[in-house]
């Protein structure tokens, strides 16, 4: 049985982790809603631009390695006063052992640290905790409709959350077994 415990989360990134994040998303969204090669290039060139503009001080990533091998990722993105979560992943085999709220607990600290007002992420409605999410958070004001780049071209919500209303979000979409 694999324990939290078990896992280690570093924050810089080295190479081979932002294409093997493209691949975790690519090959996990294929077999769990049969996503297409779009969204890998969707995730691709997102992770790019997170990489041409990263600056540590207001920018982060979190990866989750056990036994030397990625099996989770998160990924701050600043958006000058709004920071963007993406890319939020974990292996199947590692999803609930708390590993998801210590992702989120990591982000929120980071996220209050670094001055952000405030924090949105897009998401797609076959992603059950991050519907669950938006179905629970009508508080939350719903922006443009933005498609993801798969072949399916799915709609999805951006959301601008305040600290607290984003937290008890985030509460919501880890405890939801993501």
């Amino acid at each position: 049985m694999i324990s939290i415990d078990d896992i280690v989360i570093r924050s810089t990134l080295l190479p081979g982790d932002l294409g093997y994040i493209t691949y975790l998303h690519g090959m996990l969204y294929n077999r769990e809603f049969n996503y297409g090669i779009e969204f890998e290039s969707y995730v691709a060139e997102g992770l790019n631009e997170f990489y041409k503009n990263y600056n540590p001080l207001n920018s982060r990533t979190w990866i989750c390695e056990h036994n030397n091998k990625i099996a989770g990722f998160l990924l701050l993105m600043n958006r000058g006063e709004t920071a963007q979560l993406r890319y939020f992943i974990l292996l199947p085999e590692y999803r609930g052992i708390g590993l998801g709220k210590k992702l989120m607990d990591l982000f929120m600290r980071f996220l209050i640290h670094s001055g952000y007002k405030s924090a949105y992420l897009w998401t797609t409605s076959e992603l059950n905790a991050a519907a669950h999410l938006y179905k629970n958070s009508v508080s939350c004001s719903r922006k443009k409709s933005y498609p993801i780049h798969s072949e399916r071209m799915l709609p999805s919500k951006n959301m601008n959350c305040t600290y607290e209303l984003l937290k008890e979000c985030l509460r919501m979409l880890v405890s939801s077994d993501i």
